[in-house]
């Protein structure tokens, strides 16, 4: 008799299925989101030349140190520099330019004078106030200096890295692509939802589910088909949707009754095995072809849970993800539990500062509580009963 495989084991299994795809060049507004491949190096300066960060009044900073409200200082405005002006001027002592913000520097200038110490005048302007030397004016290179790493392989692209990348003229990023995955939901009592049920008829929710918590790690659903639990069928649909794709993830048909699909289509290609958990007993992993094929149990609360143990963090790995796994806290428990001996169980919970309570039963057709549930609370294989009080892990699913 085969002993059931533990969840380290497991996780093991899986995690060894899912490779990282090659890195890829994307442009820039199709990387977010993604992990950087290689480093971003500075093509250029930012800002790439002195600039003001004002609307003011380019001045050399000697001709206006006496100014005051009382004793203002009054400059010939000989030149009008919008952002944007590309030929090149310079400010003659005694003069002023009227600048706006990001316009270049005349050379010569060594203070900006904000507008508001001014009377705004385009002829002759009237100063009212001092400035220092280097006064609101942004320096060539005093944000990225050319040849500067910005960006670091293994770096989550964020709008903020985005636009970095943009400033510095950037068009494309190397990033790990992400996994292209299908979610395969299997059962004749299936129907897409808004189609009338007839009696015995349910629903299909597991693959919107999956396919949902896909997306969520970050990787992409390429397609979710349904098959009837008919081997001829169900082999038709995979071979009509496994094209293109790095993962399958099927749902259903795994069990130990009659009519389990998966496992009768895939019994040469999938080791199908009992995990020593709950919920989320019956598990398969194996490779269809060459593509990795993940299939888990039809219940839907079981479904979800063993995505969330096992598919989830390996699937983030494999896009890079510095931190692909769910956070595990300590929360203390504020009822007693009883858990199966032998059994590592996953338990609904609210997480709520350091508390937690579990929440709903623990059959796996619960898919109410998992609805409302922001944790996963883990109680160990060798516990069958913790005390209110204890010291529990939780997964941290918010």
């Amino acid at each position: 008799m085969r002993i059931m495989r533990t969840v380290e084991e497991h996780q093991r299994i899986v995690a060894g299925l899912i490779k990282a795809r090659d890195p890829q060049c994307v442009p820039i507004a199709d990387a977010l989101g993604l992990v950087l491949a290689s480093d971003v190096v500075a093509p250029l300066s930012l800002p790439g030349f002195d600039n003001s960060a004002m609307d003011g009044y380019a001045v050399v900073a000697e001709d206006i140190a006496c100014a005051t409200a009382d004793t203002p200082v009054l400059l010939p405005v000989a030149e009008d520099i919008p952002a944007g002006r590309t030929d090149a001027l310079t400010l003659k002592a005694g003069t002023a330019h009227r600048i706006m913000t990001g316009a270049p520097v005349p050379a010569g200038a060594t203070a900006v004078i904000p507008v508001e110490a001014t009377d705004g005048a385009t002829d002759t302007v009237t100063i009212r106030a001092a400035a220092r030397p280097g006064q609101h004016i942004r320096r060539a290179g005093e944000d990225v200096t050319a040849g500067t790493t910005v960006l670091h392989a293994g770096q989550m692209v964020t709008p903020a890295a985005l636009g970095l990348a943009a400033a510095l003229g950037l068009s494309e990023l190397t990033v790990i692509p992400p996994q292209r995955v299908m979610v395969m939901s299997t059962g004749t009592e299936l129907v897409k939802p808004g189609t009338p049920l007839q009696p015995g008829q349910i629903y299909e929710s597991n693959a919107v589910m999956l396919s949902a918590a896909v997306r969520d790690a970050g990787a992409q659903v390429i397609s979710s088909p349904m098959s009837h639990d008919d081997v001829d069928n169900f082999r038709a649909v995979l071979a009509e949707h496994a094209r293109d794709i790095d993962l399958i993830i099927t749902t259903g048909g795994v069990s130990a009754g009659a009519y389990e699909v998966v496992k009768d289509a895939l019994a040469k290609q999938v080791d199908f095995v009992k995990v020593a958990m709950q919920p989320g007993m019956p598990q398969g992993s194996g490779v269809v072809g060459t593509t990795p094929i993940i299939t888990l149990p039809g219940n839907p609360v079981s479904a979800l849970v063993s995505f969330e143990v096992f598919v989830r963090a390996p699937l983030r790995a494999a896009m890079g993800h510095p931190e692909p796994e769910r956070p595990k806290l300590t929360a203390t428990l504020t009822e007693p539990l009883t858990s199966p001996a032998g059994k590592r169980q996953f338990r609904r919970g609210v997480l709520t500062g350091d508390t937690v309570t579990s929440y709903g039963p623990p059959a796996s057709h619960h898919l109410r509580w998992l609805a409302s549930a922001n944790c996963l609370l883990e109680i160990g294989e060798d516990v069958t009963e913790v005390p209110a009080g204890t010291s529990v892990q939780v997964w941290d699913l918010s």
